[in-house]
């Protein structure tokens, strides 16, 4: 999986996430977790839209070689995250899982609750993992 870095700035109730390597990608929120889950979305957006017209994603740059052009300016706070790119192929794949009895009990009740198959609750679990919301 690629990941990017996203350059975090802010301070009480506005935070901002911006990718240097995805040109106009960003993210917002009140909290820097906000900030980075936005920025989360914004850049699986960023990256769709590329891939859709057939374009390659840009290679992702490093905490080191940012630092070295100046982008992270550290000094007034900025600060480099990691930030996930998981882009759906669009192409289910069958899979055998084990799980506790109980747990997947729970699992098809909290689906069922929200008019989720099973599948789709474990994929939406998955993915708000993988790319850290909270």
């Amino acid at each position: 999986m690629t990941h990017y870095v996203g350059i975090l700035d802010g301070a009480k109730d506005v935070w901002g996430v911006r990718v240097p390597d995805l040109p106009g990608c960003h993210g917002g929120g009140a909290s820097p977790e906000e900030a980075i889950a936005d920025a989360t979305s914004a850049v699986r957006e960023w990256a769709e839209a590329r891939l859709a017209k057939h374009l390659p994603l840009p290679g992702s740059s490093t905490v080191a070689e940012l630092l070295k052009q100046g982008e992270i300016d550290s000094a007034s706070g900025e600060s480099a995250v990691m930030i996930p790119v998981l882009i759906d192929s669009g192409r289910p794949v069958r899979a055998n899982l084990s799980l506790d009895a109980g747990l997947l009990a729970a699992i098809d009740e909290e689906a069922g609750r929200r008019g989720l198959t099973r599948s789709a609750f474990i994929a939406s679990a998955a993915r708000e993992k993988i790319e850290g919301h909270r």
